[in-house]
């Protein structure tokens, strides 16, 4: 099926028979808000009614949108009324995130004629909303003649919810959160029972932030900015650590392998302290390997009431 280029609410939403409509709906839509997306899967599946049985529909996105919308609002009204109770504030944003106004929206934009669809109801419900609301004022957000399809608000928010994560991206997983550097030096720190310190000082026009580790200078960052300043000497002191850490026991080790060894060590120092044996000792016995690839063979020793303990590894 075709795609209209007219904005006029005769015409009919779309339905999924040709892969160049889909690439049609994104663009017009892409060009309505002003905005590219770098995943177009996110805007398709924002358009896509649940009749769709065989692509993912605008649900989930939907529900997020529906949760940005309501925190926007309250924000606005908020700030925009400060003298206003809350049961006002509250009309207000219900007002704005309604059905009614939302399937508006839809349709003066023209987003109404996007929405891929299975349910052929769906064209004649949506085609008496738009002509209803072609006749009414451009300012009325309640008309009371048609119903207006909930399926229209839906797309409202789903679009709005593909542009937010979006604009969000990369987001922050657990599996991207240690790449933080300031929380990761905190952390590396933190479980080798090493104090960080971090200085922010200006001079001239530039803010320089200072870290300190256990009282030694190990890197500084500059900028204009302050929290720009910190994040640069947070990653100059991660390089430097990312080398070699050295901890308060002698070890070395690659901060790739800082897990594993630091939970291995909490355990065996736990160990010792039940069995009211002396702290470990490690040491170096021997590196191996190229420069840039350098590997240690370390040694830990524990000296217990009956007998001497010595394990090697590398």
């Amino acid at each position: 099926m075709s795609i209209s280029s007219s904005s006029s609410p005769t015409s009919t939403i779309t339905t999924p028979t040709m892969q160049n409509d889909l690439e049609s709906c994104v663009s017009a839509v892409e060009g309505m808000l002003n905005y590219r997306f770098k995943n177009k899967k996110l805007l398709e599946e924002a358009l896509t009614h649940s009749s769709c049985t065989e692509s993912t529909s605008y649900q989930r996105l939907e529900f997020v949108g529906d949760a940005v919308l309501g925190l926007a609002f309250a924000n606005f009204v908020y700030l925009a009324y400060p003298t206003v109770d809350q049961g006002i504030l509250s009309l207000l944003r219900a007002a704005n995130i309604s059905t009614e106004k939302l399937a508006r929206v839809a349709v003066r934009h023209g987003l109404y004629r996007f929405v891929r669809h299975n349910a052929l109801a769906l064209d004649a419900k949506v085609r008496e909303f738009a002509l209803a609301v072609e006749a009414e004022d451009e300012t009325a957000v309640y008309g009371g003649v048609v119903k207006a399809p909930k399926v229209l608000a839906d797309i409202v928010e789903s679009v709005i919810a593909a542009v937010i994560r979006g604009l969000l991206e990369p987001i922050v997983t657990l599996e991207t959160l240690p790449l933080q550097p300031v929380t990761t030096l905190y952390e590396l720190c933190q479980k080798q029972g090493k104090q960080v310190d971090i200085k922010n000082w200006r001079k001239m026009d530039r803010n320089i932030c200072s870290i300190y580790i256990d009282g030694k200078l190990i890197a500084n960052g500059t900028s204009d900015q302050k929290d720009i300043a910190k994040l640069n000497a947070a990653k100059e002191a991660l390089e430097k650590l990312n080398k070699t850490v050295i901890n308060h026991m002698g070890i070395i080790y690659e901060v790739n392998e800082m897990n594993e060894i630091e939970s291995a060590k909490q355990k065996l120092h736990e160990l010792c302290g039940k069995k009211k044996w002396p702290k470990p000792t490690y040491r170096i016995e021997n590196e191996v390997g190229l420069a840039h690839e350098k590997k240690f063979i370390c040694s830990v020793e524990i000296e217990t009431a009956y007998e001497k303990l010595f394990y090697g590894g590398r």
